[in-house]
């Protein structure tokens, strides 16, 4: 397994950024699997959590996939409106379109899936939604499906996690957050209603996570507009424990 660190300049954030890639050594796929052209899996960190890789080297191997780790820091992965937080645009075109000429990976959406888990898979389904054109496939885990419960905060309120003045400055006027394109069930009904490209979408959350509420409100709402997805409820927190057996569930699925 090749382990890389690679700097770029990204136009998006305004500044030279990092990011993590692990390269599986073709010689170690199963055989079934050695053929095809090497996938690509973008992993998306959580609020308050360090950008690092949670896939086991094996299934690396025996897919034969790349992994590839941006820092996100505490963006939601989305575009902000401050100079230098565009975040979204840096990922899905910037970081893709770089991987596409230096590394050839990542050419077609066949080949590119995207994991997140918390804040990271928000991230997940708001790129694979958005960009249903560059990623093929993605995988949620606990995923912080917030912009409900933060829609009209005002100024002074304050959640458990950040303020209002965070969430304005991610995702915009929280007054019409629900009607933007921030609101992932917006653009799953933009897909359907113009036929366009649809990612396969994995979605799992634990039983006794803070965040299935929100989880169970999506997946209603994408049954009700026919929007194909996957969706898993287990015995499960917000932690480690759980995306670890997920991760190995859903690599496993889209892999295949």
């Amino acid at each position: 397994m090749a382990e890389l660190t690679v700097k770029i300049y990204s136009d998006a954030l305004k500044r030279t950024v990092a990011f993590d890639m692990f390269i599986p050594n073709e010689l170690n796929a199963d055989a079934q699997y050695a053929s095809r052209p090497m996938k690509t899996l973008f992993l998306l960190h959580g609020y308050n959590c360090p950008a690092s890789n949670w896939v086991p080297q094996y299934l690396c191997e025996k897919y034969k996939f790349a992994v590839v780790i941006p820092n996100g820091n505490n963006s939601f992965w989305v575009d902000g409106s401050a100079t230098g937080h565009n975040y979204g645009t840096y990922l899905c075109e910037e970081l893709v379109n770089f991987l596409r000429r230096t590394f050839h990976l990542a050419m077609t959406p066949d080949d590119t899936y995207i994991m997140g888990f918390s804040m990271g898979g928000f991230g997940a389904i708001h790129s694979a939604l958005m960009y249903s054109d560059t990623f093929g496939k993605a995988a949620a885990m606990s995923s912080a499906l917030i912009i409900h419960k933060i829609a009209h905060m005002k100024v002074g309120d304050t959640d458990d996690v950040a303020n209002y003045a965070y969430y304005y400055a991610i995702f915009g006027d929280l007054e019409k957050v629900e009607e933007s394109d921030n609101n992932p069930e917006n653009i799953a009904k933009w897909l359907i209603g113009e036929g366009s490209p649809i990612p396969e979408l994995y979605m799992c959350c634990g039983t006794e996570d803070f965040l299935i509420e929100n989880n169970r409100q999506f997946h209603e709402y994408l049954d009700l507009i026919n929007f194909p997805h996957k969706y898993i409820e287990s015995p499960g927190n917000h932690d480690n424990f759980f995306w670890d057996e997920y991760t190995v569930k859903f690599i496993d699925m889209m892999m295949k």
